[in-house]
């Protein structure tokens, strides 16, 4: 264990004298300062970040045995729960995942409304937190449909009506949304390629903005965000 630990300094600090990691993680980890008065409420934006974490991990995984297509699509997630060491585990991780996230950042949405931390200055913080959350129910949504099952199936059916009634341009949103009339294999592959790609890079972007306004502004202080948002 002693040669071990040996092993590990001796290449932290071959790659601290060519990058200075010590002195970054002394920064932003282990000397960065906050508020005193902080309670379990202020984990919840921590908590989100984890739980999108696993999600992109799990979500890695099943890319490796996830076949993209109406043919073999539920096969491919029958042979994941069934066949594939842990898979069934991962799968249950991710959809589960996506559940806790959303109920996680709606608890943190909630929590900044009751603590005022979304009043001056940290406004556009505030507003990149909205957007994830936004992203985060598009990137449920999308995620649905991916196992092609009956109940995947029906349900995006049925959620892809909702623009329908909105008068001239409803039919054509649906339509845009479906890649037809009805869901079809375009559906399935506009889905995944929103689910797989263009989100999760639109939530990283966001995310990195976020914290690095929480870094720069700070966290909140609940005693002092009114005095904030007077000054």
């Amino acid at each position: 264990m002693g040669r071990l630990q040996k092993w590990f300094e001796a290449v932290y600090d071959w790659v601290d004298y060519r990058t200075g990691i010590k002195e970054l993680v002394r920064e932003q980890l282990t000397d960065y300062r906050i508020p005193p008065r902080l309670n379990k409420w202020y984990s919840l934006g921590g908590l989100s970040l984890f739980v999108f974490g696993l999600q992109l991990l799990t979500g890695v995984f099943l890319l490796v045995y996830y076949v993209p297509s109406t043919q073999e699509a539920f096969a491919s997630i029958q042979r994941i729960m069934l066949e594939i060491p842990y898979g069934w585990l991962i799968r249950t991780c991710h959809a589960a995942g996506a559940h806790l996230m959303v109920i996680v950042l709606m608890l943190h949405m909630v929590s900044v409304v009751f603590i005022g931390s979304y009043k001056k200055p940290r406004e556009i913080t505030w507003l990149t937190g909205c957007g994830l959350l936004f992203l985060t129910l598009g990137i449920c949504f999308t995620g649905y449909l991916l196992p092609w099952s009956q109940l995947s199936y029906w349900a995006t059916t049925v959620a892809t009506n909702i623009p329908k009634p909105i008068p001239v341009i409803g039919p054509e949103i649906v339509k845009l949304i479906r890649g037809g009339e009805k869901i079809n294999p375009d559906t399935l592959n506009r889905f995944f390629a929103l689910h797989v790609v263009v989100i999760p890079a639109m939530m990283l972007a966001l995310v990195a903005i976020h914290l690095y306004l929480i870094r720069v502004l700070g966290i909140s202080d609940p005693n002092k965000t009114q005095e904030e948002s007077d000054a």
